[in-house]
């Protein structure tokens, strides 16, 4: 069996914490139309739930990102570092476009953010792979 160490843990729950971010708001983006047939107040609910989970899940990301980076601090040089710098960008865009949505109290509020955090969610989720690879 190949050795555990704290890369191992690190990267583990870099992944995990990502799971939940990015797959829950996608979970949760396609159950919204079955939860409104169910009740107006449905939606709001779950996703009152999810934020529960989402929010100490995206603090473990920011967390195990930062411990990512200094774990690779001597590869941060030349184009590692711009696509390092880009998905922090779209991370924090993530990060605030969901806190504007959890407190949106329009349609198209909520569409708008809701729309922008899963892409965001989705574009750092790429740009960790890619610095990955």
């Amino acid at each position: 069996m190949l050795p555990v160490n704290w890369d191992t843990i690190r990267l583990f729950l870099h992944v995990l914490a990502a799971t939940v971010w990015v797959g829950g708001q996608l979970t949760l983006a396609a159950l919204v139309p079955v939860l409104r047939r169910l009740g107006a107040d449905i939606p709001r609910a779950a996703a009152r739930r999810f934020n529960q989970v989402a929010w100490p899940a995206f603090a473990v990301l920011i967390v195990t990102g930062v411990w990512n980076v200094i774990a690779v601090r001597s590869q941060i040089t030349g184009s590692y570092a711009v696509t390092l710098w880009v998905k922090l960008l779209v991370v924090a865009i993530s990060g605030v476009t969901a806190a504007l949505h959890a407190r949106a109290q329009s349609k198209t509020g909520l569409a708008v953010f809701g729309a922008l955090t899963g892409i965001s969610a989705l574009g750092a989720l790429f740009l960790g792979i890619l610095l990955a690879g």
